[in-house]
């Protein structure tokens, strides 16, 4: 299946409602279950992701395929590792080829048992659940993967001992392992961060009632149509200024380098328009939210603005290599990216009209934030073609919907 999208005009005015956090609801969704909560969590995200990890947590059965669902199987290993049984956990091809032998490294030095079915290093896993054994010093590479960290931050508590974890190398995402602790914190743990070390002791979670907030990582697309419009007055629904998520940063960077405004108004967030300043390269570093790489990728080259980025080495172990995908459907718009060094991007601002497919049809490779970041090009192009549309129910089922609320056709 393929959609093709197009806009008439570039006026963006109207409100949407954005999804509800994928990164905080998958977070709460273990929390909750680690603190024999009684009560359910209000407005949690109906993304593919959230949906499959609820669906485990909530199973009658000891084999789980996740399918792309990464989240849900980082958080998923080091949870069924302290839970007693036998647990198989498999997922999609692509999970298949995406490591989880840091973690599972770090699992056994605690005492879990878990054995690799298929290929050492990678998914499925038989996890014989366990008591677990803490009280000492983990070390672990912070820059693979905050979700890694995160994982095993949320069972720490609950094991004899607890944890203290000591982060090595520059720590990616730091803000995601920031909300992990937060959220935590909420739920009544107590925490110390002294340098690069994280301790947790041993206690108990308090059960409490918890509302999920909207995503920052989905408003990401709708401040790139905004950057990408003429005329803008949109409000964004359920959005916080002030947020738990790190990708809530990005509004700094939409109006000091695009002119898009942001105010909170009440519960919700104003989109507005001004002028934007001219530079000659954006250089921006993602290291703390690669999640929002893809948006700008995209959005600079329809602004036809130069742009350096790094940080992005955690990209290549995503649903998809994202920095080999976006060279190659950015290459369909005449655009040459290269990678200066591991986890950069770059472009020099050159169009080779030769490489331009009309329409460009964009690959999604079984990639959400790829369908959710191209679809705002159709307010600079005639028409954008995308292929598995459906990809996007990962993290945001309505966007299409949303899109055709503020104008967009989609066949």
């Amino acid at each position: 299946m393929q959609y093709t999208i197009t806009k008439r005009d570039k006026i963006l005015k109207g409100e949407i409602t954005l999804p509800s956090s994928k990164s905080i609801s998958n977070r709460v969704l273990i929390i909750n279950s680690l603190s024999y909560s009684p009560y359910e969590i209000d407005n949690l995200s109906d993304s593919d992701d959230t949906k499959v990890l609820a669906e485990v947590l909530n199973a009658n059965t000891n084999y789980f395929d996740i399918g792309h669902a990464g989240t849900a199987m980082r958080f998923l290993t080091a949870f069924l590792s302290k839970i007693a049984g036998e647990w198989i956990l498999t997922g999609s091809e692509r999970m298949r080829q995406r490591p989880i032998g840091i973690l599972v490294a770090a699992l056994r030095k605690l005492g879990a048992s878990i054995e690799y079915t298929e290929n050492e290093g990678f998914p499925p896993l038989r996890i014989l659940g366990t008591s677990l054994k803490g009280g000492g010093l983990l070390e672990l590479d912070g820059s693979i993967s905050s979700q890694y960290i995160s994982a095993l931050l949320m069972i720490a508590p609950t094991i004899p001992g607890g944890l203290t974890l000591k982060l090595l190398n520059e720590i990616t995402s730091k803000p995601y392992i920031e909300l992990t602790l937060n959220l935590m914190e909420i739920f009544g743990v107590h925490y110390t961060w002294t340098g690069n070390e994280i301790k947790i002791d041993e206690q108990s979670y308090v059960p409490v009632k918890f509302a999920v907030e909207a995503d920052w990582s989905g408003a990401s697309y709708w401040f790139a149509m905004a950057a990408l419009s003429e005329e803008c007055d949109l409000i964004l629904k359920g959005l916080r200024l002030q947020s738990l998520q790190g990708d809530a940063s990005q509004s700094e960077w939409f109006e000091k380098y695009f002119g898009v405004l942001s105010k909170q108004e009440g519960n919700d967030v104003r989109l507005t328009k001004v002028k934007a300043p001219e530079f000659k390269i954006v250089e921006l570093d993602f290291i703390e939210n690669p999640d929002i790489a893809q948006t700008f990728a995209v959005l600079a080259v329809c602004k036809k603005i130069p742009f350096r980025f790094k940080g992005l080495a955690t990209l290549k172990i995503k649903e998809t290599d994202r920095i080999l995908a976006l060279q190659t459907e950015l290459l369909k718009f005449g655009v040459t990216l290269t990678e200066p060094a591991n986890g950069e991007l770059a472009w020099d601002g050159t169009f080779d009209q030769s490489l331009v497919n009309q329409p460009p049809v964009i690959e999604t490779y079984h990639d959400h934030r790829m369908a959710l970041a191209f679809a705002p090009a159709a307010l600079v192009y005639p028409e954008i073609v995308i292929n598995d549309p459906n990809v996007i129910t990962k993290s945001y089922p309505a966007y299409w919907d949303d899109l055709k609320k503020v104008g967009f056709k989609i066949e």
